[in-house]
């Protein structure tokens, strides 16, 4: 649907007769952390880590290989007992089979993982691999949520992820990093559409000229798309609106970046 905010941890569940999961998508690993946003972001990371049975690096198959063990030790730190670890490699589709040998076997030689599976998630090769994988480090347990359940976050949570993602799709650069997207109001109305209001929440002023473009065109082509994909999602006509707002350093100010969220804790299950 659309792409899960990269600065927060998100969850889904995946259930089927024979199985039941909990991923937990974390922040990719920061090394040189630039504000405290950054900071916080590893705090999740490293939250997940420690009520993980299992942990899943995602590694660019297209980029030259790299030693990721300080990755790997600023993301699960000095666990005492460290979960199994699978390097997923990711678009095999775009380089040559002979190129996906030599860089599963330098992985396999130079860093600590427990296993390397080549994949490719936009045709789904490999998908089933990494699925077993993780299904053999999980224990038997009961179920934690009722079965129509695919995720514990609410609906006014997609509706802030589709306009960020609106976000990344249109604007480039810095600007989308910037960004915070919250939903203010979600009124549901029997005899009316929906009424959902957003703020998007930037640094600068010039960051806010920029996304609400000359005359507010930019603007008003993101609440359309933005609206669009909402109501595909929800499956019913909503009144979406959408203004910004400039708070100054939001990124490193503590008090808001927990009010919005984050550096919460996963708790264990």
């Amino acid at each position: 649907m659309s792409a899960l905010d990269p600065y927060k941890k998100s969850n889904a569940l995946i259930t089927s007769r024979f199985f039941w999961m909990i991923l937990y998508d974390t922040p990719g690993v920061i090394e040189k952390k630039m504000h405290k946003l950054d900071s916080m972001m590893m705090k999740n990371v490293r939250s997940a880590a420690i009520n993980a049975d299992c942990v899943l690096v995602l590694v660019d198959a297209c980029k030259v290989p790299q030693k990721i063990d300080e990755v790997l030790e600023e993301g699960v730190g000095d666990l005492k007992d460290k979960p199994p670890t699978l390097l997923v490699l990711n678009k095999k589709d775009l380089i040559k089979p002979g190129e996906i040998s030599k860089k599963l076997e330098w992985y396999e030689k130079f860093t600590d993982v427990d296993e390397v599976i080549p994949v490719s998630a936009k045709y789904g090769h490999g998908v089933e691999d990494i699925k077993e994988w993780v299904l053999s480090k999980l224990p038997v347990a009961p179920p934690y949520y009722p079965k129509d359940i695919v995720s514990e976050h609410p609906e006014r949570f997609f509706v802030a992820e589709i306009v960020r993602e609106k976000i990344f799709m249109q604007y480039r650069d810095e600007v989308p990093y910037a960004c915070q997207v919250n939903v203010v109001s979600y009124k549901t109305r029997p005899t009316a559409k929906d009424f959902i209001q957003v703020e998007i929440v930037v640094e600068k002023n010039t960051q806010k000229i920029i996304i609400i473009g000359k005359d507010g065109k930019a603007l008003k082509l993101l609440a359309t798309a933005a609206r669009l994909d909402i109501e595909d999602f929800l499956q019913k006509k909503v009144y979406l609106e959408v203004e910004v707002k400039v708070k100054e350093n939001w990124r490193q100010d503590e008090g808001l970046l927990k009010y919005y969220g984050y550096g919460g804790k996963i708790r264990a299950l």
